[in-house]
């Protein structure tokens, strides 16, 4: 009964969604260049295009992402404006990306999440969320390193769609909750599998958390610029090869429902970001199992959102 009611709900909300077509793909972004003092705030001009930045064209912004998504729509107001108008692009070879949010509330995980991810595993797909986290410290820029810890010998990829809060809110309908996202960004969920899977009594928590585990980028493509985030190719390439190769489509909790169920226990804020599960392909269930070594090159892809690429040091 409850399998039936959620995709009843699922359906309602895919009926209601979207009502408008996209608007100007906005992409903001936060970056660093060598003559800038700090960090600022940027629009990404297309899928790996160059940087508008957002601080030149209006300075009383806020230039971090956080104070910049608390601001609301008198912000986002802002960076339409700047979108619109004709202003110089930073070339991307002289600007340094970082992740588009930094220093969030917290990081909301999802685990088993995509309907063939569960096929893969042979482990029946679940009812409710299983929800897990990582701690902020993990997050780190598209294209910075990956550091293997030396207290593990099982580090694994897994590619997700991550969804970053841009409105406070707490126990929000599934109907409503599209109203407090800010957009999506790629995430890189790096998993220590021998820490979440045998050590620590078999939490999740330290096998995913070490530091820079959690590359995010490039942009945070806003939900106005995405025709249906429920509806987009992702992959995962190692060296090259293609490990990971779905769609969204398959995530058995959508977006609206993970922000319902979650807001359930804690208050949402702005920066918040939900990594919303990942698709087969992970090393640890290939026979035998392959995990990343030093020297690797990680790329994890999203439709429409871009490519953040990893090396493993």
């Amino acid at each position: 009964m409850l399998v039936s009611c959620r995709k009843l709900l699922t359906t309602l909300l895919q009926a209601q969604k979207w009502p408008f077509q996209p608007s100007r793909n906005m992409r903001l972004v936060q970056f660093q260049a060598p003559h800038l003092l700090g960090p600022h705030l940027g629009l990404e001009s297309g899928n790996g295009g160059g940087v508008i930045n957002l601080n030149t064209f209006d300075p009383t912004l806020p230039k971090t992402m956080m104070e910049f998504l608390e601001q609301g729509e008198a912000t986002l107001s802002v960076a339409r404006r700047a979108l619109a108008a004709q202003l110089p692009v930073l070339p991307r070879s002289e600007v340094t990306f970082l992740a588009p949010v930094t220093r969030p509330d917290k990081v909301v995980c999802v685990g088993m999440n995509y309907v063939d991810h569960c096929k893969e595993q042979n482990v029946p797909v679940p009812k409710e969320p299983i929800i897990f986290s990582k701690f902020a410290s993990s997050i780190v820029g598209p294209y910075d390193e990956v550091i293997l810890p030396p207290e593990s010998q099982e580090v694994d990829w897994e590619v997700e769609l991550a969804v970053v809060i841009g409105k406070k809110g707490k126990r929000i309908k599934a109907t409503d909750a599209m109203a407090h996202v800010a957009g999506f960004t790629v995430a890189h969920d790096v998993s220590a599998r021998d820490w979440q899977m045998r050590r620590n009594g078999k939490q999740w928590l330290l096998g995913k958390t070490f530091d820079t585990f959690c590359p995010l980028g490039p942009a945070l493509v806003t939900k106005d610029s995405i025709a249906d985030p429920h509806n987009l190719k992702i992959c995962c390439r190692v060296n090259g090869e293609v490990v990971q190769s779905s769609n969204t489509n398959q995530m058995v909790f959508k977006t609206e429902e993970l922000i319902a169920w979650v807001s359930q226990f804690v208050t949402l804020y702005p920066g918040d970001v939900i990594l919303t599960g990942t698709p087969p392909g992970v090393g640890v269930f290939r026979k035998p199992p392959v995990f990343l070594k030093k020297g690797d090159e990680v790329q994890c892809e999203i439709e429409e959102l871009g490519i953040i690429i990893n090396k493993v040091v």
